[in-house]
């Protein structure tokens, strides 16, 4: 069956289309275009802001014109993740196929991260089927790369009273709050020095792991690829001299790295030995790692004299930085089960220029303090390495309204419909609403949406029958609170 066949209908056409338009980060262009187009074709009003922000509205349907006003709010980019180097997100359509009762895609992220948030509110916004007050969609820019659509939104594109944000990943699920986010990032200068002529170089490359969202997946305990190499590396520095000449890993400050790769080098006497301690290595690493990550492979292989190596007081700074700095859940919330409170992601170590290396790591967590408590324990684990760290400007958290009007319709519209109560929830990863709201402080904020799984990886898929529940409950929420 093809994605635009699946029910419902009306949803699965426009996310068909929309899996086909490139839309990386920072790079909205083309589904800017589409959805101004989308506007234009169904006779609605749209209209766009400085920093590329789309919103389309939608009138009430007769009588009921004062209603409340409704935003429905999803974001316009995707992570771009893929298994594939040569795939161009850019220019190609994403591959995505259906499976049983997942679509799902081949080697690349889906984008249903929020591309089926779009496609849910483009279907609301034309569905004559239903009776709803003013709506108004509205679609950010740059939501995975710093969240500068909702940073720089201008006054006049919110005007409502309530917002259904459509970036959540769980069906039967509803969001109230969720943590606030930091990135910290550090650099390293380094000399470059001629390659010593009697080492041995070697390629150490870490792959085949799951990775994830650095907030919804954080707490799997899934293995981190930056810090597998760096482990390696440091054991090996206890009694082997160790110079680096190529270092590089993971891509995305929100993505759990699932690769990373080392060109390093050791004196030919010591070849022999590096081999057997990574033999060990391996199988530590698959006891430590078993049923969680099945396709988890280390291999190492010889390597050409590279011209350079990065001098050795620099290799072992860098060595013992990223296995010192800290990855992975910090603290559980106290008053919420089961919600991770504070966590750190070391997601990035990329080579820039002919001397410096950067370091990008990620922090969250739903209380403020903490969350600049962790960021500044990464940012002193590389000041003590010799490093320059620098703090992102981060974004707020959403403190959860148990008493929101929209969170007790949205909950009643499920029930109605599935004969399930909702869970109420916040959520560890970030989503725009905290920003909204330390703007518009008065607005009442729900977020809920179908079931994804892997998202920000290249296993992200997205659960069919969920579609259809979550876009009844949209269409139950908007009835009810008209």
């Amino acid at each position: 069956m093809e994605i635009k066949d699946l029910e419902p209908k009306a949803v699965f056409e426009i996310f068909d289309q929309i899996t086909r338009i490139p839309r990386p980060s920072k790079k909205e262009d083309k589904i800017r275009a589409f959805l101004l187009d989308f506007a234009k074709t169904h006779g609605l009003e749209a209209k766009t802001d400085k920093v590329g922000n789309v919103a389309i509205f939608c009138p009430a349907t007769p009588g009921h014109e004062n209603a409340p006003r409704v935003i429905l709010q999803g974001h316009m980019d995707m992570v771009c993740e893929s298994n594939d180097k040569t795939f161009d997100f850019t220019t190609q359509p994403i591959p995505a196929y259906v499976d049983g009762e997942w679509v799902k895609t081949r080697g690349t992220t889906l984008g249903a991260d929020n591309g089926i948030g779009m496609a849910g509110a483009l279907a609301v916004i034309t569905d004559k089927s239903f009776e709803h007050g003013p709506i108004q969609a509205l679609f950010t820019t740059d939501e995975e790369t710093g969240m500068t659509g909702a940073f720089g939104i201008e006054k006049d594109m919110l005007d409502c009273d309530i917002l259904i944000n459509l970036d959540s990943e769980d069906d039967a699920e509803l969001y109230v709050g969720c943590a606030g986010g930091v990135d910290t990032q550090a650099f390293f200068s380094y000399k470059r020095s001629f390659a010593p002529a009697d080492f041995q170089y070697f390629r150490i490359a870490v792959s085949g792991l799951n990775g994830g969202h650095s907030g919804g997946d954080i707490h799997l305990g899934r293995a981190n690829a930056n810090k597998i190499i760096a482990r390696f590396l440091f054991d090996l520095t206890a009694d082997t001299e160790v110079v680096i000449c190529e270092i590089d890993g993971g891509n995305l400050r929100n993505a759990i790295p699932r690769a990373a790769h080392v060109v390093v080098g050791v004196h030919s006497a010591k070849k022999e030995h590096i081999r057997a301690r990574l033999n060990h290595y391996i199988a530590d690493l698959e006891n430590e790692y078993a049923g969680l990550e099945p396709d988890l492979k280390l291999v190492m292989e010889t390597a050409e004299k590279p011209e350079y190596a990065i001098d050795q007081q620099t290799s072992l700074a860098i060595i013992r930085a990223i296995y010192a700095c800290p990855h992975g859940v910090i603290s559980m919330s106290r008053e919420l089960e089961n919600l991770v409170e504070t966590s750190t992601n070391l997601a990035s170590v990329k080579m820039e220029g002919d001397n410096q290396i950067v370091v990008t790591t990620s922090q969250r967590s739903s209380v403020e303090s903490r969350k600049w408590d962790i960021a500044r324990q990464v940012e002193a684990v590389f000041l003590l390495a010799g490093a320059e760290v620098k703090h992102g400007d981060g974004y707020p958290g959403w403190q959860p309204n148990l008493n929101s009007r929209v969170l007790k319709v949205a909950s009643e519209a499920y029930e109605e419909l599935y004969g399930v109560r909702p869970a109420v929830k916040a959520i560890h990863a970030g989503l725009e609403c905290g920003l909204f709201l330390s703007k518009y402080p008065g607005i009442d904020m729900v977020s809920f949406g179908p079931t994804l799984r892997d998202v920000h990886s290249p296993s992200e898929r997205m659960f069919i029958p969920a579609v259809e529940r979550f876009y009844g409950q949209l269409k139950r929420t908007l009835e009810k609170l008209a």
